[in-house]
């Protein structure tokens, strides 16, 4: 299960992902934003960062403009490790050294054709381990 959330700047982003991940028979949750209305993006991505955190969902997308604001936000909550993505190469070494569990993108910055690549990498590519394992759990130390 994937967790999805996004703001009033990304509603149009976050549909196609929808319809993307469907197309993948990939099931998610949607946690809003669902109309086009001004709203505030924590109150839709810690939802989503939760359920990830909380291993009701396996990893999460979110997104706004930028994707700074929703890489934030995820970020605050305590388990999540969010990374804000533009190009395929972070998209596949943040899985592999991060062990990322959840992705951002800027609606305004990433056109959709590559967000669906950088997402398909995001979600294709398993974490390495070894030697990145101990960064990890010092990053994750970090919460403490």
């Amino acid at each position: 299960m994937i967790a999805l959330a996004c703001d009033h700047g990304a509603l149009e982003l976050k549909e196609a992902i929808k319809a993307h991940l469907s197309a993948r028979g990939l099931e998610y949750k949607d946690f809003g934003t669902y109309s086009g209305e001004s709203c505030d993006y924590p109150d839709f991505v810690a939802p989503a960062a939760r359920a990830v955190a909380a291993g009701e969902c396996e990893r999460g997308i979110v997104c706004c403009t930028t994707g700074i604001g929703v890489s934030i936000a995820a970020n605050k909550v305590k388990g999540i490790r969010c990374a804000l993505l533009h190009d395929h190469m972070s998209a596949r070494l943040t899985r592999q050294h991060n062990n990322a569990n959840m992705m951002a993108l800027g609606a305004a910055l990433t056109p959709p054709m590559l967000a669906m690549e950088l997402i398909d990498i995001f979600l294709d590519t398993e974490f390495q381990g070894g030697r990145h394992q101990r960064r990890v759990d010092k990053l994750m130390a970090l919460e403490a």
